[in-house]
């Protein structure tokens, strides 16, 4: 079910009980994300519409990555509770203890609504709760998570909503579908108050990409369309003339354009783009030099790593040696 489907599947009841289980290295972003439009939304509506509570994965302090320690109890001690938010980051496979993916699947017997933000939809799936369902996960993630969890229909979009589950990318994804759920359970108005109270622009759930678009560029629907077709061929890049086409502009028309909303022609934007998923496969994973070149649309090594070392000013194995992998997921 996509992110049009309705969440009727939530209670009528008011204020809605919600749990915030936070894990250990969460991102501070993706937590805010997470809290801040609950808070808003209290706010703006004059009333409590959530009353929630923080747990951790054991009881002990969940540190985000700028920092601060989130308090709360394990959630093996929460009985039931009408929203459940999961918020995580990395280390995902050291969270996934026996203890949590128990608490997770009780609660979801229960009959939580469980929304999961960043990594978090990770630690749904091996629970076992996502099989034959619709989900999304953080887009540095979706590959590895399509190639573990194949029971799961994984979706490129910014959010899902497959009843009794929300799922989606990291910290603006969240936001994004944070404001859905409040619309669907508390109106639209309302939904749009919060976000104004952010001044942020809300994104329907279409494909995530390592970098959403400025605000006068989503407002070209051709500039938008041509960036979205340049995140989703990086492995076989197209010709300019073919995005263009796909766009219905000319060849000129579209290079007028780039140049006049992003400073630079198509072919350099693609190229960028192209050695921007080749600097987070060089970090993020150990993937060879040859295949990282495969997989951004480069068919010599040579050409790849010289375009490489101008863009990001080092070769993959300095780049690797100054930032070791941080996401480790284990070994399927």
């Amino acid at each position: 079910m996509s992110e049009t489907a309705k969440m009727s599947f939530f209670p009528k009841s008011t204020p809605l009980e919600t749990a915030v289980l936070v894990f250990d290295q969460c991102n501070t972003l993706s937590f805010a994300a997470a809290v801040d439009p609950m808070r808003a939304a209290n706010r703006r509506s004059g009333s409590t519409l959530f009353d929630w509570t923080f747990y951790t994965a054991s009881g002990d302090p969940a540190q985000l990555t700028s920092g601060p320690l989130i308090q709360g109890p394990p959630i093996a001690s929460l009985a039931r509770c009408d929203l459940l938010l999961l918020v995580a980051g990395f280390g995902l496979e050291d969270h996934a203890t026996p203890r949590l993916l128990s608490s997770l699947r009780r609660l979801c017997k229960s009959g939580a609504v469980i929304a999961a933000i960043d990594g978090a939809p990770w630690l749904l799936a091996q629970a076992g709760l996502l099989d034959g369902h619709v989900a999304t996960t953080h887009w540095e993630d979706l590959d590895a998570f399509a190639t573990r969890f194949p029971q799961i229909d994984t979706r490129k979009d910014r959010f899902v909503i497959s009843p009794p589950f929300a799922t989606s990318g990291g910290a603006a994804p969240g936001l994004d579908m944070m404001l859905f759920l409040i619309a669907e359970r508390f109106g639209r108005p309302l939904a749009d108050r919060v976000a104004s109270a952010f001044l942020y622009d809300p994104l329907a759930a279409g494909p995530q990409r390592p970098s959403a678009p400025a605000d006068p560029i989503r407002r070209n629907p051709q500039i938008a369309r041509a960036l979205n077709i340049m995140s989703q061929t990086i492995d076989v890049p197209l010709s300019i003339g073919e995005i263009a086409r796909q766009v219905s502009l000319s060849v000129r028309s579209l290079e007028q354009r780039f140049s006049n909303h992003l400073d630079m022609s198509p072919h350099a934007y693609y190229l960028r783009v192209r050695l921007n998923e080749a600097l987070r496969l060089a970090t993020d994973t150990d993937m060879p030099v040859q295949e990282i070149a495969l997989a951004t649309g480069f068919s010599s090594q040579t050409s790849f790593s010289r375009a490489f070392r101008r863009i990001h000013g080092n070769s993959v194995r300095s780049v690797r040696s100054a930032a070791p992998p941080e996401r480790n997921f284990g070994a399927p």
